[in-house]
């Protein structure tokens, strides 16, 4: 095999406090208790034979290759499903076991194409390692008898073939849909000489289950999945190491390269993160990265009704940096700003923060993590002390109750998903609450023991709710009170959800949940073991979001679930570096490291690090930043990586300031939304052209590894330092490696960490300091960041956004497995094959009082604007509310959220806009204008002639 596939030690580590010693080919070998003969004999670098067999998958005894002899043992037992016994004396190779396994090959062989110098696997296929294992020489049966070699191939799913033809009937792709990803969507059919793998009931991948998250394909020891790409381009010659670039579960990738072109996305088995599985985005929607659609030339403009035209990298940033001087000195200081992306590095994104608030002299800088977890930073930050997540991924493995809120992690974080599933199938209890029937409510061995089906804006209402049962049930833990938290801060909170308001009888008529099920619920969780919380954007993008993360907090701490394994307050970010993006100092009140810009310590730290005076006020946040737009008081805006045309609410509103502004620059791959209404455009680079780091919804900081030079020249943190030079304030990095030093010296919960030091351990789970010098995957163990925790009254406020005859339907939104966020990524992939349109779930009930059926043209107004997208029929969502994606920006999803947003962050409040659904014939009046306005400006880019076409 290629040096560059990872060691597999064929059956799974065992923890195990006790160790047993036996002997494997006369060396004494000591391994942990339950460890697998097959594992013990690989860690002695003793290798067996084996083709069913890999440590990804519990061992499964089929392909009778591994036989060894044991003494004392009848026959030839199967060395991956035979433990370790104290003083097991094995024996891995002579003549008997020899021939048998000749035999067993031999057989594999009759029935299996030769064509190995043609094989996509060849240099790759453990059943050619095999052959040549045991020293097959010949194969006595030939192929005039019933074989599967005319078996025809499926190659409906666009990133892999199933090649029948090939199969050995190992089970490995099956046991890894069940296992790893938990979906079931493969079996083996029928039984003896007939038995094949299928996916579902005899129906093609792609009209199956199948949710391509490639497991199956890694798993497969032959060519019968490959990956087509490797069909296509042969095999890799090396590898490198780095860090998806979608969600906030921040998988570890083998990139396989020919050269600088990417042949597949291996997922890393010794990724902390994802321990080898992955899903159908970072394992295969990486041909955005060379799509035709790319710019990879800077282009500039007076008018955004001008042509583009294509200039150097020094006119570009001179004539940016001329603007934004220009601007500031007819305007003042404060006239302009910057905002910083979820999807760059720590390292770009702390850049741009310092060259608002040192180059450009004020404190205008702010990130899209305002649109969906600034909640949780201001939530958790006031009540635990620490505006992050408390627990690791592999904590779920020992939750005994797992309550999902407003959070579709099937969809949103699929590889932690199935380790979630996997914990599920061992016997925690699941507790869902979700306007919306997700996926986890039911699924193949899952289902959950609650579902509380409250109605959009109602969150704050349903943990006090459980919160009462809690108190006035006697479950609180209070020892755990006593010794943790502040006392005065309990009793308050105790009283205030004790009274009878807040109790779920009284409850039930806001929430729509009954009474019931809310008791039902708080009881498992407070009683049902070790409880973990995980909460997605259905938590933060409400009016009350952060009251609703300081309710969660109240709630983990009421019950002890807080400061061990298996428990927590779990905040899943939607986008890679979410997290990250609010570490390195992003929003306008706080530098890197949650600490206050008025601080006047913390303020001088950075002056003198930065050699500037820094302004000591917050600055502008996003929605302040358009309202001074629109005033005339706010005239530039440098977007790196972020795209707030598509992605914030009221997108009318948006966009009237964008066009009010005199220069705004855009870094970014790809013309998208917000770049129509840009003066500069300055081409970004994609993951795979960058190194540094991104720190994932756990904490974790892994590195991000440059595979292939930046199309437009430059990586994104070059970028950001040529316009900096160019203000006016110095910047001289050479690597970013150089840039993580200075926040590491900067930032105390970052002092111990380097690239070096990520490099060394693989990743690292901030704080990382002299207490932890290898990180901190649980939180709050002994006492809590801030010392005791706080408890915090969470009143219930209605939110101001309320169904009335003109607007009776609650539209919410959310994401869709295949597609990601704005959809700039996935819509230039073969995803588009799931999901190739934003659609209306409206439940049946509505749908025929408005004599709508699916696939109908829905027409979709609010008080902010309107637009039509097509019907979906299910009974998913509930009589009364509504649902869609929007990853599509003609959709117009953001046309109808208003500008309603959280009391403490200004988080939009996107789960909550009352509308009315009709069905229509024709688009709205904003998609007339969306389209003639993208095609102006499609026009307008390409007569610069600037697109990158991928080879």
């Amino acid at each position: 095999m290629l040096s560059i596939v990872e060691r597999d030690f064929g059956t799974p580590k065992r923890e195990s406090a006790e160790l047993v010693t036996l002997t494997i080919d006369g060396q004494e070998v000591t391994v942990p208790a339950g460890t697998s003969v097959m594992r013990a004999a690989a860690l002695s670098d003793v290798k067996i034979p084996k083709l069913c067999a890999t440590e990804q998958l519990e061992a499964f005894g089929s392909c009778r290759l591994c036989l060894v002899q044991i003494e004392g043992m009848k026959g030839l037992p199967a060395s991956c499903t035979t433990p370790v016994a104290p003083g097991m004396k094995v024996t891995t190779q002579n003549k008997q076991i020899a021939d048998v396994r000749r035999g067993v090959m031999e057989l594999y062989i009759s029935d299996h194409p030769l064509d190995c110098l043609t094989c996509p696997a060849n240099g790759h296929c453990e059943l050619q390692d095999m052959a040549g294992v045991v020293g097959l020489r010949e194969v006595r049966y030939g192929y005039e008898g019933a074989n599967h070699l005319s078996a025809e191939k499926d190659t409906s799913n666009p990133y892999f073939t199933f090649d029948a033809s090939k199969c050995i009937v190992c089970s490995r792709c099956v046991r890894a849909c069940d296992e790893q990803q938990g979906t079931l969507a493969l079996t083996i059919q029928n039984r003896g000489f007939d038995s094949t793998v299928s996916a579902s009931q005899n129906a093609s991948f792609m009209d199956s289950e199948c949710v391509s998250c490639g497991a199956c394909v890694q798993a497969c020891p032959t060519a019968t999945l490959s990956e087509n790409t490797l069909i296509e381009k042969g095999q890799a010659e090396h590898s490198i190491t780095t860090t998806c670039a979608y969600c906030g579960v921040g998988c570890s990738f083998r990139a396989e390269m020919q050269g600088e072109e990417v042949v597949r996305m291996v997922p890393n088995m010794d990724g902390h993160a994802n321990h080898g599985h992955s899903c159908v985005k970072g394992r295969f929607a990486i041909g955005y990265a060379t799509h035709s659609d790319r710019i990879v030339k800077p282009m500039i403009r007076s008018r955004i009704t001008d042509p583009w035209r294509e200039v150097s990298w020094e006119e570009a940033i001179g004539y940016a940096a001329s603007e934004l001087k220009r601007i500031q000195a007819k305007y003042g200081r404060d006239s302009i700003g910057g905002i910083t992306s979820s999807r760059c590095t720590n390292e770009e994104t702390y850049l741009v923060q310092k060259l608002v608030r040192a180059g450009f002299g004020n404190n205008n800088v702010d990130t899209c993590a305002r649109v969906c977890h600034s909640p949780t930073g201001y939530g958790l930050k006031n009540t635990l002390g620490e505006s992050a997540g408390t627990q690791n991924f592999d904590s779920v493995m020992k939750a005994d109750v797992i309550f999902v809120i407003g959070a579709n992690p099937t969809d949103g974080h699929p590889v932690f998903a199935s380790q979630m599933k996997r914990r599920l199938r061992q016997g925690a209890k699941l507790i869902v609450a979700d306007p919306r029937r997700i996926d986890l409510v039911r699924t193949p061995h899952i289902e959950a023991e609650q579902h509380l089906k409250l109605r959009p804006g109602t969150n704050v209402a349903l943990i006090n709710s459980l919160a009462h049962v809690i108190v006035t049930e006697g479950l609180v833990k209070e020892d755990f009170v006593r010794a943790r938290c502040e006392m005065p801060s309990f009793e308050k909170w105790r009283s205030f959800v004790a009274q009878e308001r807040n109790s779920p009888e009284a409850m039930q008529a806001v929430t729509g949940v009954p009474a019931a099920g809310v008791r039902a619920a708080a009881r498992l969780y407070a009683t049902g073991g070790n409880g973990a919380i995980y909460y997605g954007l259905g938590v933060t993008e409400h009016s009350q979001g952060s009251t609703m993360v300081m309710g969660i907090a109240n709630l983990a701490m009421a019950t002890g679930n807080i400061g061990r394994e298996g428990v927590g307050v779990n905040p899943l970010r939607g986008q890679n570096n979410v997290q990250g993006s609010c570490d390195m100092g992003s929003f306008p009140h706080e530098f890197p490291g949650y600490r206050h810009v008025s601080d006047d310590s913390v303020r001088a730290l950075f002056e003198d690090a930065w050699g500037m005076k820094l302004q000591g006020e917050p600055g502008l946040r996003i929605p302040n930043m358009f309202e001074a737009a629109l005033d005339g008081e706010f005239k530039g805006l440098y977007i790196e990586g972020e795209d707030i045309a598509q992605s914030d609410p009221n997108t009318q509103h948006v966009t009237a300031a964008l066009t009010s502004m005199e220069c705004i620059i855009v870094q970014d791959l790809f013309l998208n939304e917000s770049a129509k209404f840009a003066h500069v455009f300055l081409p970004g680079s994609s993951f795979l052209e960058k190194d540094g780091t991104f720190t994932n919804a756990e904490r974790r900081i892994s590195r991000v590894r440059k595979v292939m030079k930046p199309k437009s020249g430059y990586a994104d943190w070059e970028i950001t330092q040529l316009l900096s030079n160019a203000v006016g304030y110095p910047m001289n990095y050479s690597h970013p490696s150089e840039i993580m030093d200075e926040i590491a010296s900067l930032t105390p919960t970052f002092t111990g960490v380097s690239f070096a030091r990520i490099d060394e351990l693989g990743s690292i789970q901030w704080p990382c300091n002299a207490e932890h010098p290898e990180g901190t995957p649980t939180m709050h163990i002994g006492e809590f960041v801030r010392g005791k925790g706080k408890f915090l009254v969470t009143e219930y406020v209605p939110t101001a956004e309320k169904v009335n005859a003109r607007f009776p339907l609650i539209l919410t939104t959310g994401r869709i497995l295949s597609q990601y966020n704005v959809g700039a990524q996935t819509r230039r992939t073969e995803n588009n094959q799931w999901h190739d349109e934003d659609r209306l779930e409206i439940h049946p009930q509505d749908a025929e009082d408005r004599g709508i059926v699916e696939g109908d043209w829905v027409g979709i107004e609010s008080r902010a604007g309107d637009t039509v997208l097509r019907a979906r029929v299910t009974e998913r969502v509930q009589p009364g509310v509504v649902y869609t994606t929007f990853h599509f920006p003609e959709s117009g999803a953001n046309v109808i959220t208003t500008d309603n947003s959280d009391w403490a962050t200004n988080c939009p409040e996107y789960k909550v806009t009352a509308v009315q659904a009709i069905r229509v014939s024709q688009p709205s009046e904003w998609q007339k204008r969306f389209r003639e306005f993208s095609e102006t400006q499609e026009s307008l880019m390409k007569s610069a002639d600037v697109l990158f076409v991928a080879k």
